[in-house]
């Protein structure tokens, strides 16, 4: 789980405040002084046991209570070994965005629909951590990769305007829209709607962390396949940035803490294969890794 360089904090929303309990008083100057700075937060299972974390350095020192709400710095810190990464929250809702890249869309002009967010819904069943395998479903025919940034919502969100929109936000991640093409775009058999196209199991690759205080708005966002770059562009370039799209579905829908919102892949996109490994490096959260696999 590697780190792109870190960029200047100018991000609005900021964490909980950090609340000593305990033997955690000795370290609260330490935890605070991260979630003042660029921080990344991650969750993780240890013996049986989940619980959510802040990295220092090569550590992880573990947090007690909700992330979004006060969480309580502890004694206690692992080394990244010993612990087995999971999806970074364990979201309500799912949204992604299409066509959110001029680089994505086949015109030169952005068509008319994509003047505004299009919003989809993926299931939260088919989230997976870093180091998941990405599995083929025995039918499926043409997967292919999507690297995108994900918003993790930091608080309710309703009816909220643009200008406001950022201070529901967390932080963020980064995602794999994982897509079968048939099912999703062919003429002639495509689904209705895109559950399996875009919600699968394990068709959801996020993390491996959430990064507060970042300029979201300008990270590069890079997808490698067997180590060659297959995606790269700025989060500039986004059609429809962070605060536009927050407010945009809080309008229809509330928004909660832990809920996920990937924002569009930009460039083209090609078919998977087992055997293949993927990377999604987002600057300043990491690198995304994920085998694929037929199934068994």
């Amino acid at each position: 789980m590697s780190a792109l360089p870190r960029v200047k904090s100018i991000t609005r929303a900021r964490p909980g405040r950090l609340v000593p309990v305990g033997p955690a008083a000795l370290v609260l100057a330490l935890v605070q002084a991260a979630a003042a700075e660029p921080a990344r937060y991650l969750r993780f299972e240890r013996e049986g046991r989940v619980a959510y974390g802040v990295l220092e350095g090569e550590r992880v020192r573990e947090l007690e209570g909700d992330l979004f709400a006060s969480p309580r710095p502890t004694s206690r810190t692992f080394a990244r070994g010993e612990i087995r990464i999971l999806p970074p929250t364990r979201p309500t809702q799912v949204f992604a965005l299409a066509g959110n890249y001029r680089s994505h869309l086949k015109d030169t002009e952005i068509p008319p629909k994509f003047r505004i967010p299009q919003p989809f819904l993926k299931s939260p069943s088919c989230l997976i951590a870093d180091g998941e395998a990405i599995v083929l479903p025995p039918d499926a025919t043409d997967v292919h990769y999507e690297a995108e940034l994900v918003v993790v919502i930091g608080k309710t969100c309703r009816n909220v305007k643009p200008e406001d929109a950022l201070d529901h936000v967390f932080g963020v991640t980064a995602g794999n829209d994982v897509s079968e093409r048939i099912w999703q775009n062919d003429e002639q058999v495509k689904d209705v709607q895109w559950w399996r196209a875009k919600g699968a199991d394990t068709f959801g690759p996020v993390g491996p962390v959430i990064a507060t205080g970042l300029d979201s708005g300008d990270l590069l966002l890079r997808l490698k396949v067997n180590g060659e770059v297959r995606q790269e562009e700025r989060t500039d370039h986004l059609i429809h940035d962070i605060s536009t799209t927050v407010s945009f579905i809080s309008r229809y829908v509330t928004l909660h803490p832990g809920d996920l919102i990937f924002t569009g892949t930009p460039g083209k996109t090609a078919a998977l294969r087992p055997g293949d490994v993927v990377e999604v490096e987002l600057e300043g959260v990491g690198t995304l890794t994920n085998p694929v696999r037929a199934t068994p």
